[in-house]
């Protein structure tokens, strides 16, 4: 595989201590070129990594020591318009240590904590996720009396600017939104598109649960949650639309397995769902390499969409990262909806199970649905 450039030019001559921290001043890492990135490393270790949280589990990529030198290199095909995040397994002395990329200032954050990104050649944020001056809507804080789950929830609702009583409004349920508007710039985006009018103002409530994994997955009392308690709740407070066709439910991983569940088990009650990298599980022999019985609770979901006698009438936007370890599944879940007359969309972009890539689905995902 040949070198970058930069990087043959460094190689070009004895690397010395000056040459190689010209060589670390003058370029923003990883080097990025069409195909290819090329990490880089500087130090001294037994040995450095890349690890990648893809296909179901952590690849790990060694770098290579340049001889007699503290540098160390990894060059790797990659394909364009894409992302990744990634951290650095740095070894001495037989201790690993998983690491931000120092010469790499791009991050990305979830509930785990931040990653290092990397943005292939071609890759650009979407414009929408950035703050452009539109005017700001405003989130506020929801009680909900749960008679479902026998406790009182806090979640919370955004409104639209010049949001106006007066009006009726359709409504967006996204699961994990508290997360959503700190790992995916959600509140900036719904400004942005709703000032555009890429898509009309909406309510949206952001559910947040303390027991995804249980709550989510079983999912018949979040769904009787979502539609006996949240729903009045939000009605009682807002003016909503009391379409259908104006009531989309939005979730990412296991959210989009509740929001999947829950239209199914309450037909007519939503027009449309989003479901962003949904771990679903359609090949039942894909579980001997998924032992958690959260995936046995999807599994048995699914078996029983595939036996519904009808599909509700809605629209779905289904999308996963290529990266991902059940993207084929979400591909395959989006040809089942549409063979039986669901009115599907399915976008995969190169990344992985990561909120920036459920982030820039959202605009396509938003539009799709509420399109009249």
């Amino acid at each position: 595989m040949t070198m970058h450039p930069a990087v043959s030019e460094l190689l070009a001559r004895p690397v010395n201590e000056r040459s190689l921290a010209t060589f670390v001043n003058d370029h923003q890492f990883p080097l990025v070129e069409s195909g290819f990135v090329t990490f880089a490393w500087v130090g001294h270790a037994d040995s450095v990594a890349l690890l990648r949280w893809i296909h179901g589990g952590v690849d790990r990529l060694d770098f290579a020591r340049m001889a007699d030198t503290p540098l160390w290199l990894l060059r790797l095909p990659v394909q364009n318009n894409g992302r990744f995040e990634y951290k650095l397994g740095v070894l001495k002395n037989g201790d690993e240590q998983w690491i931000h990329d120092p010469l790499n200032k791009a991050r990305a954050g979830d509930p785990y904590g931040e990653n290092s990104v990397c943005k292939t050649f071609g890759y650009e944020r979407p414009a929408w996720t950035r703050p452009q001056g539109a005017p700001e809507g405003v989130i506020k804080p929801l009680v909900v009396s749960s008679a479902v789950f026998d406790e009182t929830r806090h979640e919370n609702v955004y409104l639209p600017a010049a949001y106006d009583a007066a009006n009726t409004y359709p409504l967006v349920i996204i699961h994990d939104g508290s997360d959503f508007v700190t790992y995916a710039h959600l509140q900036v985006s719904l400004d942005n598109l709703i000032a555009s009018g890429a898509i009309p103002p909406i309510v949206a409530a952001l559910v947040q649960t303390r027991d995804r994994m249980g709550e989510y997955s079983r999912g018949h009392r979040h769904a009787r949650y979502l539609v006996n308690d949240l729903l009045p709740t939000l009605q009682e407070h807002y003016p909503l639309s009391d379409k259908a066709e104006d009531r989309i439910l939005l979730g990412a991983s296991l959210g989009a397995v509740a929001s999947l569940a829950t239209v199914f088990r309450y037909p007519g009650v939503f027009g449309g769902v989003l479901l962003h990298s949904g771990s679903f599980i359609l090949d039942e022999r894909k579980l001997s390499g998924r032992p958690h019985p959260v995936f046995r609770r999807v599994a048995r979901l699914v078996r029983a969409f595939k036996r519904a006698p009808s599909m509700p009438e809605i629209r779905a936007f289904v999308s996963t990262g290529e990266l991902e370890g059940l993207a084929s599944e979400s591909e395959a879940l989006a040809k089942l909806l549409a063979e039986n007359g669901i009115r599907v969309m399915f976008k995969s972009a190169w990344d992985g199970h990561h909120w920036h890539n459920w982030r820039n689905q959202l605009r396509d995902g938003l539009v799709w649905t509420l399109r009249r």
